[in-house]
C-alpha cells in the first residue's frame, strides 16, 4: 500500500473545502464588485428606514420632507466625495482635500460680509435662488481667477497653488474673524447656525439644480476613471504615457470647485466629510482602481450621512449637529495621517 504523508506538525487540517474565516468577511477581502453591492443595499437599507421609521401623521407631508433631505444627503456624500477623491489623485497626497483651498472660508466670509453689510433679517429673507446663485458663482469665479492667474503663468505649479490657496484661505479667515467681532452679538448668533452644514431647510428646486450639476460632473469624473488610474502613478508617468497633465490637472481642478461650491451653497460647510469618506473607500478596496473607488466613496458617503443622521434622530434626539460629529471625527482622522506620515 503506498505511504500516506500526514501534515507537518502545526499544520490545520482541512478536507479540500474553502474553510469560512472572519476574515473572509472584511472589506478587502471582498472584491470590488461584492464590496459595492454589500455597500449599495447598506445604503438603500439606511434609506429605507430614514424615509418609513415613526412615520405618522400627514405621510404625504413626512415623506416629503425626509425625501428631499435624503436627496440633499445623496448630493452632498457624491459631490463632497469625487471632489475629494480626484482632488488628491491630482496632487498625489491623501491628506489634501478641496477645503485647502480656500472654499470654506469663502464661504463664511460671504456669508459675514452679508450679514454685516446688510442684516441678518435681510439674509434669511432673500430668495434662496439668489443667496444660491450669487454663493456659487462668487466661489467659482474664485477658483477660475486663481487656476487661470497660476496655469497661465510661467509657473503653472500646483504645489504654488496649494500655497496660494492656503494663504487666502487664512486671509479670508482674518477678515471674517474682523467683521464678526464688529457686529451685533444678535446678528452673531443668527450668523454662527450658517457656519455649519444643515440637511433640514433644503429648497426643493435649489436641489434639483444641485442633483443636475452633480450629476454631469459624475457623468465626467466616469469618463476619465481610467485617466485617473494613470494620474495616480505620477506626473511624469502619466505624461510618458500620453496624458495631457496640465490639461487634465486644470478640467479637475474646475470639477473640484463646481461641486465644492454647489454643496457648500445647498447645505454649508463639511470640511473634513470627504476626507473621512475617502479615507475609508481606500482602506476598503483591495485594489486602488479609480472605477471601484468612485463608486466605493459616493455610497460611503451615503452611508455616513444618511446613518449618522438616523442615529442622531433615533438615538441621540437631535442632541448636536450631525456636521459637528462628523467634523469631529475628520478632524481626528486629520491629525491621525499627518502624525503618521506613511500616506503621501
Amino acid at each position: 500500500m503506498p505511504r500516506t504523508l500526514s501534515p507537518a506538525p502545526g499544520t490545520p487540517r482541512t478536507d479540500g473545502r474553502a474553510r469560512f474565516t472572519l476574515r473572509s468577511l472584511s472589506p478587502r477581502a471582498m472584491s470590488p464588485r461584492t464590496l459595492i453591492i454589500v455597500l449599495a443595499v447598506i445604503a438603500l437599507g439606511c434609506i429605507a428606514l430614514f424615509l418609513t421609521l415613526e412615520l405618522r401623521g400627514n405621510l404625504s407631508y413626512a415623506l416629503t420632507r425626509r425625501g428631499l433631505r435624503v436627496g440633499a444627503m445623496l448630493v452632498v456624500a457624491v459631490a463632497v466625495g469625487l471632489s475629494t477623491l480626484m482632488f488628491q489623485t491630482v496632487t498625489a497626497n491623501r491628506i489634501l482635500t478641496p477645503s485647502i483651498m480656500g472654499f470654506d472660508a469663502l464661504y463664511i466670509l460671504i456669508q459675514t460680509a452679508l450679514v454685516f453689510a446688510l442684516g441678518s433679517s435681510t439674509l434669511l429673507t432673500a430668495a434662496p435662488a439668489l443667496k444660491f446663485g450669487v454663493e456659487v458663482g462668487l466661489m467659482v469665479l474664485f477658483s477660475a481667477l486663481l487656476y487661470r492667474w497660476l496655469f497661465t503663468g510661467g509657473t503653472g505649479s500646483l504645489h504654488l497653488m496649494l500655497l496660494v490657496g492656503i494663504v487666502i484661505g487664512t486671509l479670508f479667515r482674518g477678515f471674517s474673524s474682523l467683521l464678526q467681532r464688529l457686529m451685533e452679538p444678535s446678528e452673531y448668533i443668527v450668523l454662527q447656525d450658517l457656519f455649519f452644514a444643515s440637511f433640514n431647510q433644503v429648497d426643493p428646486v435649489l436641489l434639483l439644480v444641485s442633483a443636475l450639476v452633480v450629476a454631469l460632473a459624475a457623468g465626467v469624473v466616469w469618463r476619465l476613471r481610467k485617466t485617473f488610474d494613470v494620474l495616480a502613478l505620477g506626473r511624469d508617468t502619466a505624461v510618458n504615457l500620453g496624458v495631457d497633465h496640465r490639461r487634465i490637472v486644470t478640467l479637475v481642478l474646475v470639477l473640484c470647485s463646481i461641486l465644492v461650491a454647489v454643496s457648500t451653497a445647498l447645505v454649508g460647510p463639511v470640511t473634513f466629510f470627504g476626507l473621512l469618506v475617502v479615507s475609508l473607500a481606500y482602506q476598503m478596496v483591495r485594489k486602488f482602481s479609480h472605477a471601484a473607488l468612485i463608486p466605493v466613496v459616493c455610497l460611503l458617503g451615503a452611508i455616513t450621512l444618511i446613518g449618522g443622521q438616523l442615529v442622531l434622530e433615533r438615538v441621540f434626539g437631535f442632541a448636536t449637529a450631525l456636521s459637528v460629529i462628523i467634523e469631529f471625527a475628520g478632524g481626528l482622522l486629520f491629525l491621525y495621517l499627518l502624525l503618521k506620515g506613511s500616506l503621501k
